[in-house]
């Protein structure tokens, strides 16, 4: 519904200021139209965060990438794990934990791992009646893009954000927030295992630190569905999470970093098993 909502309201607001301007005086001058304009960007970009509540994880992987880590073979959920994913909620969870994994694949240009989790993917979403959205056009339109990192990470998020709307709309918003959910985990967790000492590597500190907004927005957009028992289960599992958190100032120590790895494996393993 979100999606709808924004596809609707902005066209309208555009229409409402092009009228506005058109039955002022002639004499408007050109700093109050580029005003006008300012503001129509504005509240277009208010829309368009609320169609997908938090960063993607593509956008928290490049990142990674920027600060020139390399890639970890090992650490992403193994795609024969896809096949012991029967219920919705599971599906749902790992819908968005492959997906992180299929961005980290594709940021890092390992081409047979990014096959790998779009079959994974795709196994998952035709479960959840979401075929048309991870199909046969994406990989050559990641492979088109795959030296062009900002146009990947584009890619993804438009990719992730269809999944999104398409539950949103689809009236399963507590699968869509379930997908979030996997897809904030899994970010966090292949943000703090792309190192055996993840707290020494520059930069890292800041993304662990700037997910704490990420995790604060999210657990207030699951308030209204913490009664759906899959919803309320996640958010419970998260508990270590916010724990955590909670103790957390402007900056992040070496034992904050320690904290918040712990709690993010713990809090992983639950839910790939």
């Amino acid at each position: 519904m979100k999606k709808i909502f924004a596809g609707f309201i902005l066209p309208l607001l555009i229409i409402s200021f092009t009228c506005l301007s058109s039955c002022k005086d002639k004499a408007t001058s050109k700093q109050q139209k580029k005003a006008e304009k300012e503001e129509v960007k504005v509240i277009q970009s208010q829309i368009e965060t609320n169609v997908y509540p938090l960063p993607t994880s593509a956008e928290v992987i490049k990142m990674l990438a920027e600060f020139e880590v390399g890639y970890s073979i090992g650490i992403t959920n193994p795609v024969e794990n896809s096949k012991k994913y029967f219920s919705s909620p599971k599906r749902a969870i790992n819908v968005g934990v492959f997906g992180a994994d299929l961005s980290y694949a594709t940021l890092y240009n390992q081409q047979q791992e990014v096959l790998n989790y779009l079959d994974a993917i795709k196994s998952l979403a035709n479960e959840l009646n979401m075929s048309k959205i991870y199909n046969e056009d994406l990989y050559p339109k990641i492979k088109q893009d795959y030296d062009n990192r900002d146009e990947l990470v584009k890619l993804l998020t438009r990719t992730f954000n269809d999944t999104y709307a398409y539950l949103s709309d689809n009236e399963q918003q507590n699968l869509a927030l379930l997908v979030v959910g996997g897809a904030w985990v899994e970010g966090m967790y292949l943000t703090t295992q792309v190192s055996d000492a993840a707290y020494q590597v520059a930069g890292i500190s800041r993304v662990l630190l700037e997910q704490k907004k990420s995790f604060d927005t999210y657990l207030e957009i699951t308030k209204p569905y913490l009664s759906d028992p899959s919803v309320g289960d996640f958010v419970k599992l998260l508990d270590p999470v916010n724990k955590v958190y909670e103790g957390i100032g402007t900056s992040l120590t070496e034992q904050n970093i320690k904290d918040i790895t712990k709690v993010i494996v713990d809090v992983r393993d639950q839910i790939v098993q």
